[in-house]
């Protein structure tokens, strides 16, 4: 939800909180009070019946012009309109804990007119703005505009703020294992030509020299052969 939902009643709340809460302690400057008709005097009736209530307002509005979150800023605005009802309904209400049954919101000064913009400017006018305030900026959070459909779609479709910047990983194939391989059958070694299949070979392999023809002819036989040529 952009913040501007709730940017415009969060101003105005928060206004409205400040001049209900202020009101009572610097409205005798200008002759604008109820009793005690004094500045700056601090009673507990005053902070149950205007601040209490100016402190909720202004929670309420501050909630609904920082907050991006829907939910955040309907509470925003409901905590609000609790402290626009209480401005309404605690003049009433204080008569259950006053001794003589007369409203501790105490006695406006001045003439008729005087008291009676002074009621509405303390108690029942600023909290009927206030409800008004806070109805509207829970209307507009409760209705979903085009603009936030769009938004909330292109978020979808969009990688998350965690994602962005982070390389995709490859795709790995799975590996496939070459299939086993039969053992390689030697042939028998071939006997060298001139020999039988069953001579037996010099253990000493290729390296092994030669062996000399063995000399049938005795020595004696080669002597007679030369003396008689």
């Amino acid at each position: 939800m952009p913040r501007s939902r709730g940017a415009l009643s969060g101003v105005l709340l928060v206004l409205a909180g400040l001049w209900g809460g202020l009101i009572p302690f610097i409205g005798p400057y200008f002759n604008f009070a109820f009793t005690p008709d004094e500045p700056w005097v601090w009673t507990a009736n005053r902070f149950w019946l205007s601040v209490l209530p100016a402190l909720a307002t202004v929670l309420g509005g501050l909630i609904l012009l920082f907050s991006a979150n829907r939910i955040m800023a309907m509470l925003g605005g409901g905590l609000a309109a609790l402290g626009g009802l209480w401005f309404i309904l605690g003049g009433p209400l204080s008569t259950l804990w006053t001794a003589t049954g007369v409203p501790a919101t105490g006695t406006p000064v001045g003439g008729q007119t005087r008291r009676l913009f002074e009621q509405l400017a303390f108690f029942e006018g600023i909290g009927s703005l206030i409800l008004l305030l806070s109805a509207l900026a829970l209307g507009r959070l409760a209705v979903v505009g085009v603009k936030e459909a769009r938004m909330a779609a292109e978020g979808h479709a969009r990688p998350g703020r965690h994602e962005r910047g982070r390389v995709p990983e490859p795709v790995r194939e799975p590996v496939q294992q070459a299939p086993a391989r039969e053992p390689v059958r030697q042939a028998p070694a071939r006997a060298p030509e001139g020999q039988e299949s069953g001579a037996t070979v010099s253990p000493r392999g290729r390296y092994a020299r030669p062996e000399q023809p063995e000399h049938k002819e005795h020595w004696v036989d080669r002597v007679r052969h030369l003396v008689h040529r």
